[in-house]
């Protein structure tokens, strides 16, 4: 996630603030914010910044981009999408979804315990998707799906192109 923040900052030539220390005061000198958060079971970690202060970003361009382990099929983006946005909420927020990554070893210690136990349920399954083999490889050995080109279609957004 912070690969695509750093990136976006960069093409837009944007500053880069980190959402634990932003106060929603800052966001009046902007045209446009753009909030980046993992993904936890569908879930955005931090978004409750943005949905809290719609008020204050009337009139701006909004945006968030949810970064996962997951690849970025329609029906994932859909369903993160509307897990974590209201209808309303979904007409002020442009919402963007980019594959990242996944390192076991990075987790904080209740991390690691909740994907052990995902592990395996996985591992138990006598049929597994391609991608839960792909997400069980995954804890043997980090994966990387970052890739700049992800950025395109939030920057179109953001530039009003979309």
């Amino acid at each position: 996630m912070k690969k695509y923040a750093q990136w976006l900052a960069e093409e837009l030539h944007g500053d880069l603030k980190d959402a634990k220390t932003v106060r929603a005061s800052e966001f009046a000198q902007y045209d446009a914010i753009v909030f980046g958060g993992g993904l936890y079971m569908t879930g955005i970690h931090g978004v409750r910044i943005i949905k809290g202060n719609l008020k204050k970003l009337q009139g701006k361009r909004v945006a968030v981009f949810a970064s996962g382990a997951s690849p970025a099929r329609p029906e994932t983006v859909v369903k993160v999408r509307d897990r974590n946005f209201t209808q309303a909420q979904q007409k002020q927020i442009g919402f963007f979804y980019m594959r990242g990554g996944f390192d076991y070893t990075k987790l904080t210690p209740v991390d690691k315990f909740l994907m052990r136990l995902l592990q395996w349920r996985l591992f138990l399954k006598r049929e597994k998707t391609p991608d839960e083999r792909g997400m069980l490889s995954a804890y043997r050995k980090p994966q990387d799906f970052t890739r700049r080109d992800n950025i395109r279609p939030l920057v179109k957004y953001l530039r009003g192109q979309h």
